[in-house]
């Protein structure tokens, strides 16, 4: 491997080495309870992670978390793609999805708990929510840049408009759809996380408030680690994915986002 290439590879490793030093040093110079020291935080790591119900929380969270995303990608992709070829589809969506995006979903929470409890089916919706718009918006964007001569062509193949979707707009669209759902994996953990930390029942999030609650500062940051760790992971194997889907349409420049 070149030294260019070494370099990329570790630099996310020395920034995060770098930043759990500055930590150690300012928890240290400031010598507050509620900010524990780097070292602290990392050895409550195997605490959590070696208690059966903490493991249970996370993994419901996840499940939580693949539902909401699974739902958002079912949905979103044959949305954005029809809002991105047909004006009049687009017309009639468009105003409610501008209602919808600028409201932070977790103001939603009180209402969706009203209506449907304090349950999976709640956080979940939330979730779905948080990862719809952005998907919407890149197979939007992906279906609108697609050449006309390309769908000509189709249609004088004899392919019908749901051919042409399927078989031409999609695979056309699909890097700009996949950088839609790479966002909305990302948003996915962070209103997993949220709607658990408001409807307070089991979670990641539920680990984290309450341990807030009993002054355990070492698991609350602990927690913001492993969260972190999920994200991580989470981007870097989607990231592998991406890359082997649309290995034909690489970008000149792609901002690493993870350790991938």
């Amino acid at each position: 491997m070149s030294p260019a290439g070494m370099t990329r590879r570790a630099a996310p490793v020395l920034a995060c080495i770098g930043l759990l030093v500055a930590w150690q040093i300012a928890s240290l110079a400031l010598k507050n309870d509620s900010f524990p020291t780097a070292i602290g935080a990392i050895t409550a790591i195997p605490d959590i992670l070696g208690d059966k119900e903490s493991l249970i929380n996370i993994l419901a969270s996840l499940r939580r978390m693949a539902m909401g995303f699974g739902a958002a990608v079912l949905v979103s992709i044959p949305l954005g793609l029809l809002m991105g070829r047909s004006a009049a589809v687009a017309a009639f969506f468009n105003p409610l999805l501008m209602v919808i995006y600028p409201v932070p979903k977790a103001a939603l929470m009180p209402i969706i708990m009203l209506w449907l409890g304090v349950g999976d089916i709640t956080k979940t919706l939330v979730i779905f929510l948080g990862v719809s718009l952005p998907v919407i918006y890149h197979s939007f964007e992906g279906a609108k840049a697609v050449e006309e001569k390309m769908l000509w062509s189709g249609a004088a193949m004899g392919l019908s408009p749901a051919q042409r979707l399927v078989r031409i707009v999609l695979p056309a669209a699909l890097p700009e759809i996949l950088t839609g759902c790479r966002t909305g994996l990302v948003l996915a953990l962070i209103t997993m996380i949220t709607s658990e930390m408001i409807a307070r029942q089991s979670g990641a999030g539920n680990i984290l408030f309450n341990a807030l609650d009993m002054g355990q500062y070492e698991t609350v940051f602990a927690m913001i680690i492993i969260v972190g760790a999920m994200g991580i992971c989470l981007d870097a194997i989607f990231e592998r994915v991406r890359a082997r889907l649309v290995r034909w349409s690489e970008p000149q420049f792609d901002m690493p986002l993870s350790f991938s």
